[in-house]
């Protein structure tokens, strides 16, 4: 009997290239924490990891999806938390509740990561990976919390206003502190939830 390959599984990696990818993110994770993103180059990565430039770029295609790639490393812990971690962020609590939560939660990855996001979804191209978890968590939140919205729409709207480019214009250009910022998002969430 021969037996069929199975196409529902991803491609293993080899083991020569997961090396080599952890060695590249290991290298642009440091150069990024020392210097920001956007003082580093892929040349400066690729000589840091022992990589050849060429290996840097096929891997990740462009100093974006290198920024994507440390993203994800970055963000996993919040994306995990909002779908099984402890209350408000996670279930167990109402969902307007959970809304204010996700706010709160995600300035905070927009403290520590918001360069790295603006360079993982450069200008001209829609926003990747996350961005769509977080739009549909948020609508499910907003299905349940505000069901006389468009949840879809409004989900999208709510994002937006955390796009992390206009995050660090409120930050830095407007003067904003941490603080007051999750302070209107909860003002804004608010609102409509209200029974």
């Amino acid at each position: 009997m021969i037996e069929l390959p199975q196409f529902n599984e991803p491609p293993r990696e080899r083991a020569d290239a997961a090396r080599n990818r952890e060695k590249i993110l290991v290298a642009a994770g440091q150069l990024v924490s020392e210097a920001g993103i956007e003082a580093v180059s892929m040349e400066d990565v690729a000589r840091a990891a022992c990589v050849g430039t060429g290996t840097l770029y096929r891997r990740f295609g462009d100093r974006a999806g290198l920024a994507f790639a440390l993203l994800d490393e970055q963000t996993r812990d919040f994306q995990n938390a909002l779908i099984a971690g402890p209350p408000p962020l996670g279930p167990g609590v109402p969902a307007a509740e959970r809304l204010e939560a996700f706010g709160a939660g995600y300035m905070e990855l927009l403290e520590r990561h918001s360069a790295l996001m603006v360079a993982a979804t450069p200008s001209g191209r829609e926003p990747e990976g996350p961005h769509s978890l977080f739009t549909t968590h948020l609508a499910i939140l907003l299905a349940d919390a505000a069901p006389h919205l468009d949840a879809r729409f409004t989900a999208e709207t709510l994002l937006a206003s955390l796009a992390p480019a206009h995050y660090l214009r409120m930050r830095t250009g407007l003067g904003y502190s941490l603080e007051q910022m999750v302070d209107g998002w909860s003002a804004v969430v608010q609102s409509p939830t209200r029974r």
